[in-house]
């Protein structure tokens, strides 16, 4: 089939959903997903489910936590998630029964667009084509919509564009997440008062003003799976291990033992048996971490196929060598390397990428501009009614760290660099109102794409509805709508919304609180 009423770009958890939801309301559906799994990052390491207000996590979400429960035979929200094959496995079972076209290795080169923004085709690498009545652009970079022109955003804006507290850079405050004072950027001067040569995994560029924007991202990492089992795959020393890339890890540790602060493994990592069968889904805590803080990250949402692929593996290669260093690097406590040493890769999980997830953690790339922009005012400090909403979001602002640079500190007699990290935000939210205008483009550059994962919104409303469970239920809506207009022939931009709710409650979606 190379023609099909639906066509799903990305076969991330969101787009598994469009993908579902459009085949079980009777269309014919191809999923295109450039690599060889499908869930993204639920079942690409993300086992610890950020679920914010649980009361709205339904639909095609709530139907998600269900059948984890019922693989494990236990209540509904007793794990805080699932193991990533089992993830997989829940989803390729829905997919099968769903009758889905599901295509791997299926890497976008193109869109044929008309000059009325109709959407004809998407042209892959492969020299294949797979033309569509309307499309859904599932990614987390945007690349569908990228290429038929829409309209989008990158990165932190102004606090002026849209009026936001909680927009652009951030202040440089203490916090759990941030390096404590005193430790020198210089590669050959720990005391930060020579200057010199900057030290590895720092950002080395001018900071912007508090409240500017820059056009940084959220941090990206790799969050892994581990375990304690008797069977687990240690950590072994990777081939091209940089012993120089750690130095600020081991001024770190310096720093902490002056301080007379005792770290352990389990802070660093969140190591905690929090998924099924004893795993862990090793998370990026504290000022040193799974997520890469050097500025790689901003070049990605932008970046072609080759810078992409170069900055994966930079990310890729920092978790590996991360755990490496923390269960190895003599400057480690030793209480931190013991403890390390009882953790390692499961055997059953990734096994065709070398136990390493296959997704790398994008949390957030291009942002459309759609419709509607969704933004701070819509969530705060009490959520504004939707005419049209589809979902609900709950999960509180949730802006990870941006980068991790440095700065000269006046001190007597002169100043002295240090370095810094920046960018981290966490506000609560009530359950607020998504509406169906932030999934779809102006109506005047395209009118048969929707978007569900690379919503329309500001950086800091983004930060809220990124989550897996909101893609979920986003993804579902995405997929009812795209049904909708293919049958009727209308533009995306004019279905009709109160019928697509309809079909949202009926199928347990939550609209309103």
């Amino acid at each position: 089939m190379n023609h099909a009423d639906v066509v799903v770009y990305g076969a991330t958890s969101g787009g598994v959903c469009a993908a579902v939801a459009a085949a079980e309301a009777g269309a014919s559906v191809v999923l295109l997903e450039p690599g060889r799994h499908v869930g993204g990052m639920t079942s690409g390491g993300l086992g610890y489910t950020d679920v914010g207000d649980v009361r709205v996590v339904r639909g095609m979400a709530g139907r998600f936590r269900t059948a984890v429960a019922e693989h494990y035979g236990v209540a509904e929200g007793h794990f805080a998630g699932p193991e990533p094959h089992v993830a997989e496995r829940i989803f390729l079972d829905w997919l099968e029964r769903a009758g889905v076209d599901v295509r791997f290795g299926a890497r976008l080169d193109g869109v044929v667009v008309s000059d009325s923004g109709v959407i004809g085709e998407i042209v892959l690498t492969d020299g294949g084509r797979v033309a569509g009545a309307v499309f859904v652009d599932a990614s987390y970079e945007g690349d569908v919509m990228a290429a038929a022109g829409v309209s989008y955003a990158v990165g932190r804006e102004d606090r002026g564009l849209y009026g936001e507290r909680y927009a652009g850079r951030r202040e440089l405050v203490p916090g759990r997440h941030t390096m404590p004072a005193w430790i020198s950027p210089f590669a050959d001067d720990p005391t930060g008062e020579q200057g010199g040569p900057i030290l590895p995994q720092l950002h080395d560029r001018p900071l912007a003003e508090v409240g500017v924007g820059d056009g940084g991202v959220m941090s990206y990492g790799y969050r892994v799976c581990l375990t304690q089992a008797d069977d687990r795959i240690p950590f072994h020393r990777r081939d091209g291990y940089d012993d120089a890339y750690w130095e600020l890890g081991r001024r770190l540790f310096d720093r902490w033992r002056r301080d007379g602060y005792e770290e352990r493994a389990g802070r660093l990592l969140g190591l905690e048996k929090n998924l099924p069968n004893g795993k862990c889904d090793g998370n990026s805590i504290g000022p040193f971490s799974l997520s890469v803080l050097d500025g790689s990250a901003w070049r990605y949402p932008e970046g072609d196929a080759a810078e992409r692929e170069r900055i994966r593996l930079h990310h890729l290669h920092h978790a590996q060598d991360f755990l490496w260093f923390l269960a190895n690097d003599p400057a480690v406590p030793a209480n931190v390397r013991a403890e390390m040493s009882t953790w390692g890769y499961p055997r059953d999980e990734f096994a065709d990428t070398g136990h390493l997830p296959h997704q790398l953690y994008v949390r957030e790339a291009r942002r459309m501009l759609g419709e509607y922009v969704l933004t701070e005012h819509d969530l705060l400090p009490r959520p504004r009614r939707q005419h049209d909403v589809v979902a609900m979001g709950s999960y509180h602002i949730d802006v990870r760290e941006v980068q991790r640079t440095w700065r000269w500190v006046d001190e007597h007699p002169k100043p002295v660099g240090m370095v810094f990290t920046e960018g981290y935000l966490s506000v609560p939210v009530q359950p607020y109102p998504v509406p169906y205008r932030s999934l779809v483009p102006r109506y005047e550059e395209c009118t048969n794409l929707i978007v569900p994962v690379c919503v329309s919104a500001s950086h800091v409303a983004f930060a809220s509805v990124r989550m897996e469970v909101q893609y979920q239920m986003l993804g579902h809506a995405a997929g009812l709508a795209a049904v909708q207009a293919a049958r009727s022939g209308r533009a995306v931009q004019g279905i009709d919304v109160a019928v697509l709710q309809d079909a949202l409650r009926e199928a347990g979606q939550v609209l309103s609180i």
